[in-house]
């Protein structure tokens, strides 16, 4: 069974009101068996635009990494960092066992 894999990348407006947001998605994280691969850190933008701010968690499977970000107190902590305290892209990817 493939891992899945959340890629973020973040502009953040408001570091105090987006520590709320990553204290609140941590039991969810667990409960799904998310671990963080990237979590901010420096980067190099090579192509393309991005953001300041890149996280990637790896989850068991694909289907793990859906549903974690379906869960309704994902959704509850996602709201934590709504605009104007954050604004970014999430893509939820399925990982390659070739």
């Amino acid at each position: 069974m493939a891992k899945g894999y959340w890629i973020a990348n973040n502009l953040v407006h408001d570091a105090e009101s987006y520590a709320r947001y990553r204290a609140a998605n941590a039991a969810v994280f667990a409960r799904y068996g998310a671990r963080f691969l990237v979590r901010g850190g420096a980067q190099e933008i090579r192509e393309g635009e991005g953001r300041p701010r890149s996280v990637v968690l790896e989850f068991p499977s694909y289907e793990a990494a859906r549903a974690c970000y379906d869960d309704p107190e994902y959704q509850a902590a996602m709201a934590l960092r709504a605009a104007p305290v954050a604004e970014g892209l999430l893509i939820i990817a399925e990982g390659y066992e070739g």
